[in-house]
């Protein structure tokens, strides 16, 4: 992803800037999260102390990940979904069942108080089974969901370099799209393999799930910010039989060693090809390769070290710190990208001082929202109501926003990229044949300062090299080269099954469908 933004503005300060924000995101948003849920589920079966449980996890991830690459992690990722999804709806089954089935449990859970509840904290919510929330009063607002929530994944899931290098992988147009559908299939369950059995741990063990004061949680889970954190954990130990915990415990270390493996991946590649190389622009593949690897042994360390300000965030909720760090980071990303896609006249100025400015705004939030915290529901924080009380939610949308703004603005001031530079790159252009000469890759002028990211002699062309097919790259004509100016691109992806193509679109039409659906059931 950095390297679209390279090609589509040119110089580095873009490409490098990306890196690095994407590279902090995975320290403080996925592999510290990763590595306590996955500790807490391990505390809790074991007994095992935090670091201990953290230690084990990460040995066998950074094997299989540091000595079989991507391919390992792929070929992992195929079997450990199917035992999640296996292992998960059994764990489902046992947990609605408990409790009566959906209907038992949309009866029992406004019931699920804890002991010795006198005020407000600690009662379930009146809207829980509601998506769509009271846009002032509710903990997740409907505009908020709708709009912040959405530039959040729009932002994962289309520009994170951790989801999107499974595209590339991809052999074809067809099997990513194919891809991505069945993803989206794989989404609709956590709803009900997840959420409604995280709900079913609330009226099973109140006590525990829903303990409303630090004395309290402290005694139930030894976490006093709360233990919504172990409900899935004691849904485990509690109700399946000791063969099924065993299963549910290999079910968990795959999802988490999945995810962990995947940013291992993603962050080697970004340290070494965005960072690593425009230091060591000489680089050969080993020493990028063994770099690649001491840094993920740095990102370990840096997670580590992350873990206690994961436990205490946001009263000790998850969810609510994942998207509360994502909300004042990755809006001005979303932006950038969206603007970069559909507005071809934005340049690189303006998309580099939207994403300073945007960074700018969402630190001036979540520096004294984190310093001085938001408080729980019996003790509020003392981040003044100015800063921190507008919702995250709210913040990340008026945060894409602005940054938007910025960079249109900023890039009006100066003059728009040729269009020569955007065959391809740019919605409108998107089937454009013309060459193109990639802004990233031209040989400094004298004099110059732009910022270049790779110092490698241009290659020649091939002699009598064949002419370029229909879906290629033009050869020569200044069109641009993984080596430089000159070469020929890498040939177009082959063309696409029509039966298959077909076959995609029309599931993707029933995934549609059944995301409406449910959409407005719940909403």
């Amino acid at each position: 992803m950095p390297e679209y933004l390279g090609r589509r503005f040119g110089g580095g300060r873009i490409r490098l800037y990306l890196a690095l924000l994407s590279l902090g995101l995975y320290v403080s948003t996925k592999l510290s999260v990763d590595m306590y849920s996955g500790a807490i589920f391990i505390q809790e079966a074991l007994g095992w102390d935090l670091y201990a449980a953290v230690g084990a996890l990460l040995a066998v991830t950074a094997l299989y990940t540091v000595t079989g690459g991507l391919a390992a992690l792929m070929y992992a990722d195929l079997v450990q979904t199917l035992i999640i999804v296996v292992g998960a709806s059994v764990l489902a089954g046992y947990a609605l069942g408990a409790v009566g089935g959906y209907e038992g449990l949309v009866e029992r859970y406004p019931l699920a108080l804890p002991p010795n509840v006198t005020g407000p904290c600690g009662r379930p919510r009146p809207d829980a089974f509601h998506l769509l929330r009271h846009p002032s009063t509710g903990d997740l607002p409907w505009p908020g969901l709708l709009l912040g929530l959405g530039i959040i994944s729009a932002w994962y899931w289309c520009t994170d370099q951790v989801i999107v290098q499974r595209c590339l992988a991809g052999r074809s147009l067809t099997h990513v799209r194919a891809g991505c559908v069945v993803c989206g299939y794989l989404k609709v369950l956590p709803m009900f393999l997840m959420v409604l059995p995280g709900m079913a741990a609330r009226v099973l063990f109140p006590e525990v799930v829903g303990c409303a004061d630090p004395q309290g949680c402290r005694r139930a889970c030894g976490a006093p910010a709360g233990c919504s954190n172990v409900a899935y954990p004691r849904l485990v130990l509690t109700l399946l039989p000791p063969g099924l915990r065993g299963l549910m415990l290999a079910v968990v270390l795959a999802a988490l060693m999945s995810s962990l493996a995947s940013i291992f991946a993603s962050a080697g590649a970004l340290f070494t090809l965005d960072v690593y190389k425009r230091l060591r622009p000489r680089a050969g593949p080993r020493h990028l390769l063994i770099a690649g690897r001491l840094w993920m042994a740095a990102l370990v360390g840096l997670s580590l070290a992350w873990l206690p300000v994961v436990e205490a965030a946001r009263g000790g909720q998850l969810f609510d710190y994942i998207q509360a760090l994502a909300s004042y980071l990755a809006p001005p990303v979303a932006a950038v990208f969206f603007l970069a896609i559909f507005v071809p006249r934005v340049n690189e100025p303006g998309a580099f001082w939207g994403l300073l400015g945007g960074l700018g705004l969402g630190l001036a939030r979540l520096v004294p929202e984190f310093a001085l915290g938001t408080g729980t529901c019996g003790a509020p924080g003392r981040c003044p109501p100015f800063v921190c009380g507008l919702h995250y939610l709210h913040f990340a949308a008026l945060l894409f926003l602005v940054t938007g703004l910025i960079v249109v603005g900023v890039s009006l001031c100066y003059p728009p990229i040729p269009r020569q530079h955007l065959h391809r790159l740019v919605f409108s252009l998107r089937h454009s044949q013309e060459p193109r000469v990639d802004l990233d890759l031209q040989p400094p002028t004298e004099g110059g300062d732009g910022v270049q990211l790779q110092d490698v002699e241009a290659e020649p062309a091939a002699q009598g090299a064949e002419p370029a097919a229909q879906g290629e790259e033009p050869v020569g004509q200044g069109a641009g080269s993984p080596k430089g100016g000159g070469g020929a691109e890498p040939p177009a992806p082959p063309p696409e099954d029509p039966v298959w193509s077909r076959v995609v679109d029309v599931n993707a039409l029933i995934l549609m469908a059944v995301a409406v659906f449910l959409w407005g059931y719940f909403a």
